[in-house]
């Protein structure tokens, strides 16, 4: 069968997809989107049924699209998110192609792109930007092999609410942002709770009168590029302890124990039918104390220089590590992993050397420094932090399309 032949080729109809495509789409460039799945947004819809948005809703921005609805300052459900972006796709006649899994691409000696499909289909392409996320492949740890066949274990994404989860004590691994929104979901559901804790930022929901986020914005956090982090490794942090579900509230781990949540430090192993914990907890706690501490003075600084009167910043509660040793899982009925993503591009993208030591592409505003015609949007840091966030779309995107409507007049 004869390849397909196109101008452009978008990987992933996600937000960052989307956006991409609305500017080609109004800069009249004809290109398709690839979807694997069965519909638009299937990253949103596959998350957790309690799951909401952890930025405010005025912080949505697609290009042609701002959030224009009446709880700016809320937080959107997860059906919700999906609804809206399915609609902004309808509202352009996006050119979505679904159920097409891309399983490799790679240049070809004339210059162009070759995609190859999970049917067996082959598409040619003058230029392709890859929309996927590059939160890709779950960091598995090597203990979940000698876990007992009794206790189920579970990705994040494939969790979906506590009564889908058998009986008995659940033991979440994992303390950034989903570990304890899954964790908070499960203990007040009544379940009885255990959440392995590694390092993890964290801040308060709200001071002074506006969502910490506002202040991060304000401050000018959000928009900070790769070269400013003192270790290019901080591209991949998850996101920190914060949750927009209730209208949103403070969620740490001293707010998880006081719920009832027990808490122990890192996993290290399973054996003779018992989980160890690493003895940290006190430490990872006194870390992320540390980092909301240097969020504070960035923003009280900040705001000095802007002439604008800081918040009141709370410090941290004392907090007593009382931490678990170990854990029998013959009480354990299920194991919930929020161990952490990283990308997977290299993959099923040729050449490995396109990508830097994590995974993550060599790019300049989303061009791709070793693949002429490969473009990337959607990823962390590909221009600031908030370029795999929807509010980085607005920023980002048209940056990409430009870059893809010079390549093709070249």
């Amino acid at each position: 069968m004869a390849a397909e032949n196109r101008d452009v080729v978008v990987i992933g109809a996600g937000h960052a997809g989307l956006a991409v495509s609305h500017e080609l789409s109004v800069a009249g460039v004809d290109h398709v989107i690839l979807e694997r799945a069965a519909a638009v947004a299937s990253a949103w819809a596959g998350r957790w049924d309690s799951f909401t948005l952890v930025l405010p809703n005025h912080t949505i921005q697609l290009p042609g699209r701002l959030y224009g609805g009446d709880d700016p300052h809320g937080f959107l459900a997860r059906d919700d998110v999906v609804a809206l972006l399915r609609e902004y796709a309808d509202s352009f006649a996006a050119p979505v192609r679904t159920g097409v899994e891309v399983t490799s691409l790679r240049p070809r000696p004339d210059t162009r792109l070759e995609l190859r499909t999970a049917a067996g289909d082959s598409m040619v392409a003058r230029a392709v930007v890859v929309a996927t996320g590059a939160y890709q492949r779950l960091r598995r740890p090597a203990w979940v092999a000698d876990v007992p066949d009794a206790v189920r274990v579970l990705e994040v994404g494939e969790y979906r609410n506590p009564g889908a989860l058998p009986e008995g004590t659940i033991l979440v691994v994992g303390s950034g942002q989903s570990g304890c929104q899954v964790a908070e979901d499960l203990v007040l559901a009544g379940r009885s709770v255990v959440l392995a804790c590694g390092r993890s930022t964290w801040s308060p929901r709200r001071v002074g009168g506006q969502d910490f986020v506002d202040w991060l914005i304000l401050v000018g956090f959000m928009d900070t590029k790769s070269d400013q982090l003192p270790d290019p490794r901080m591209r991949l942090f998850g996101g920190g302890q914060m949750t927009g579900r209730d209208g949103g509230h403070d969620l740490t781990t001293r707010t998880l124990r006081a719920a009832g949540v027990r808490l122990g430090g890192h996993l290290t192993g399973v054996e003779h039918g018992g989980a160890r914990f690493a003895g940290d907890l006190r430490e990872s706690v006194a870390w992320g104390d540390q980092r909301y501490a240097m969020l504070c003075g960035l923003i009280e600084r900040r705001c000095g220089e802007l002439g604008v009167t800081p918040p009141a910043l709370p410090g941290p509660e004392p907090f007593v590590a009382d931490e678990l040793e170990s854990l029998d899982l013959g009480e354990v009925g299920a194991i919930v992993l929020t161990t952490g993503f990283r990308p997977a591009y290299a993959s099923w993208i040729e050449p490995a050397d396109a990508f830097d030591e994590m995974g993550l592409p060599l790019q300049t505003d989303g061009a791709s420094s070793v693949v002429p015609g490969l473009f990337f949007s959607g990823t962390p840091f590909l221009r600031s932090q908030s370029s795999a966030l929807l509010r980085g779309a607005p920023d980002d995107a048209p940056v990409v399309a430009a870059g893809v409507l010079r390549h093709l007049a070249s």
